[in-house]
């Protein structure tokens, strides 16, 4: 399971794309759609026409990492099919990539604890 950090951006593109582009196809799509870097180290998203796929790419620091996950007798919970890219925070991702409602999961807005002490 990818796991990221709490530090980590995480963006999910709404449209469906080419699922026979491979890391530089996804890469330039990063790029002149999404209008993002693609090796800034986030975690890119891309959807099949069919809602039951996904790809993902990110950079790092040595190479670009790209996977691909296919539920088998469900569908995942894409958010509506328009021009654009949402962010997602972590927690948000696991469910997505889970093939829960990623839409149920709220962030926890913690404030960060004063100096101790």
């Amino acid at each position: 399971m990818i796991t990221p950090s709490h530090k980590v951006r995480i963006f999910v593109a709404s449209e469906p794309v080419d699922f026979r582009k491979g890391h530089d196809g996804l890469a330039a799509l990063v790029q002149s759609q999404l209008r993002q870097k693609p090796f800034d180290g986030s975690v890119y998203v891309f959807r099949a026409k069919r809602a039951d796929r996904l790809k993902l790419i990110y950079w790092d620091g040595s190479g670009l990492v790209m996977a691909y996950k296919r539920l088998e007798d469900n569908s995942f919970k894409w958010p509506a099919i328009r021009n654009g890219v949402i962010r997602l925070e972590p927690a948000q991702f696991e469910a997505l990539f889970a093939g829960l409602d990623w839409r149920r999961v709220q962030p926890l807005e913690v404030a960060a604890p004063a100096a101790a002490e």
